[in-house]
C-alpha cells in the first residue's frame, strides 16, 4: 500500500487564476503581517510572500480605511489576494471587487446584528461573491466558534468546529453556491486532524485548506503543522495549506517555504516520526504575525516569553501569547497563562481569569510570577533562578 493516498476527489474552486482542489496541485498560502493601511509596507510583504512560492495572499479587512488601502495594494500588485473578513461582514461589498477570494468566520458571524439570522448574513456574503466573480472559504476555529454551537456540543470542541463547518456548507448548498472552500483550524494539531477527519468523512466533496492556527515560532510551530500536515495528506485530506508561524514581518516568506518543503516530503515518502514528547512538556501557542496585530513588540514579547520560560520546559504548562482582539479573548482561555496583546499593554490571564493589563516592558517579570504560581500549584514546582 502506498504511503501516501490518492487525493481525495473534491470539486475544483477557481481563485483567480488559481485553481483548489478538483485534482489541482497543493496551493500554498501564507498572509500579509503588515497593517493594511500601511500601503508601501503592505505591497512590499505581498511581493516578498509571493516571491517565496506563495500561490495565495490573504489581507485583513477590519474598517472602510482599510478597505480604501486594500483597492490600492491591488492595484500595484498582481498577486492572487485573499481578504479576511473580521466581525463587520457587511465589508464584503467593499472588498470583493479588489480580491479573488473571501474568507469569514462563523464564529464572527455571530457578533454583528445579532437580532439577523445567520442564513440572511451567508446569502448577503454569497450574493456579493456570486456578483464581482470570487471565490469563498469558511474558515473555522475552535476558539471562535459561535456560541450556540459551544452550548450544544459542551466539551466536544471539536464537534462543535465540524457541525459549524458544516451549517455552512449547508447554507451555500441551499444557496446554489458552490464555490468555496471550508477550514477548520485550531493551535492543538490532533484537533486538527479529527477535525479535517470527521468533516471530510462527511463532505468529501469540498475542498479543504488546512492549517494549525497559533502554531507558534519555529522550530515547535512548523513541527506542530508537520504532525497534521503528514496525517491528513498521506490520506488525501487537503487542496490547500498554510504554515502560521510568529515570525518577523521580514521573514513571513518562510511559511511558504516550510510549507512547500512539507509537502516535498510527504510526496516523496519522507515522515518524521511523531517525538514522544510532542505532547508533554512547556507548551508555547502564538498565533501568526499578520497584518491584525495590534503592537509589532508582540512579536518580541512572544519570543521573550518562550526564553524566560524554559526553566519550565519539563513542566506541562501551556502558555498562549495573542496578537490582537480577534484571537486574543477566547483562544487564550483554555492556555493556564495567557498574554492577550493589545496597542498598548497586555492583558495578561490566568485561565480565563483575567490578572491584569500591565505595560509591556512590565509584563514579562509579571508572567514570570504567574508561571511560578502556577508551577507551584502543580506541586513539586522548581522555582526560577
Amino acid at each position: 500500500m502506498p504511503l501516501v493516498s490518492r487525493r481525495k476527489p473534491t470539486r475544483a474552486v477557481r481563485v483567480g487564476p488559481i485553481q483548489i482542489g478538483g485534482g489541482a496541485p497543493i496551493a500554498v498560502q501564507s498572509m500579509a503581517a503588515t497593517r493594511t493601511q500601511d500601503i508601501e509596507a503592505t505591497v512590499r510583504q505581498v511581493e516578498l510572500i509571493q516571491a517565496a512560492g506563495a500561490d495565495l495572499v490573504r489581507i485583513a479587512v477590519d474598517s472602510k480605511k482599510d478597505v480604501e488601502a486594500l483597492a490600492e495594494v491591488r492595484a500595484r500588485t498582481a498577486a492572487t489576494l485573499s481578504v479576511d473578513l473580521q466581525e463587520n461582514y457587511r465589508l464584503v461589498s467593499l472588498v470583493a471587487p479588489h480580491v479573488d477570494k473571501v474568507r469569514y468566520n462563523p464564529g464572527h458571524l455571530y457578533h454583528h446584528e445579532r437580532e439577523k439570522p445567520v442564513h440572511d448574513k451567508v446569502a448577503f456574503i454569497a450574493e456579493q461573491a456570486v456578483k464581482h466573480d470570487v471565490a469563498l472559504r469558511v474558515g473555522v476555529n475552535c476558539g471562535s466558534v459561535d456560541p450556540a454551537m459551544t452550548t450544544r456540543f459542551g466539551d466536544d470542541d471539536v464537534g462543535a468546529m465540524v457541525e459549524s463547518a458544516l451549517e455552512h456548507t449547508r447554507l451555500l448548498d441551499d444557496l446554489g453556491f458552490t464555490r468555496f472552500v471550508v477550514s477548520l483550524k485550531d493551535s492543538d494539531w490532533r484537533k486538527v486532524v479529527e477535525g479535517n477527519r470527521r468533516f471530510s468523512a462527511q463532505r468529501p466533496d469540498v475542498p479543504l485548506h488546512l492549517g494549525v492556527t497559533e502554531a507558534g515560532m519555529p522550530p515547535d510551530g512548523i513541527i506542530k503543522t508537520r504532525v497534521a500536515f503528514e496525517q491528513l495528506v498521506a490520506e488525501g485530506i487537503g487542496d490547500t495549506i498554510r504554515v502560521s508561524l510568529t515570525l518577523p514581518f521580514e521573514r513571513k516568506g518562510e511559511e511558504v517555504t516550510a510549507g512547500r518543503e512539507i509537502l516535498e516530503d510527504i510526496a516523496n515518502g519522507r515522515f518524521r516520526s511523531v517525538p514522544a514528547s510532542l505532547d508533554h512538556g512547556l507548551n508555547i501557542i502564538s498565533c501568526p504575525s499578520c497584518s491584525r496585530v495590534e503592537n509589532e513588540a508582540f512579536i518580541e514579547l512572544a519570543q521573550d516569553v518562550r526564553e524566560m520560560a524554559q526553566y519550565a520546559k519539563d513542566r506541562d504548562v501551556t502558555i498562549a501569547i495573542m496578537g490582537c482582539r480577534v484571537n486574543g479573548p477566547g483562544e487564550t482561555d483554555d492556555a493556564d497563562i495567557g498574554l492577550w496583546c493589545g496597542p498598548l499593554g497586555v492583558n495578561l490571564k490566568r485561565g480565563e481569569a483575567l490578572v491584569g493589563h500591565f505595560a509591556y516592558d512590565e509584563v514579562l517579570d509579571r508572567t514570570r510570577l504567574l508561571l511560578d504560581e502556577v508551577l507551584a500549584g502543580q506541586g513539586s514546582a522548581t522555582a526560577s533562578s
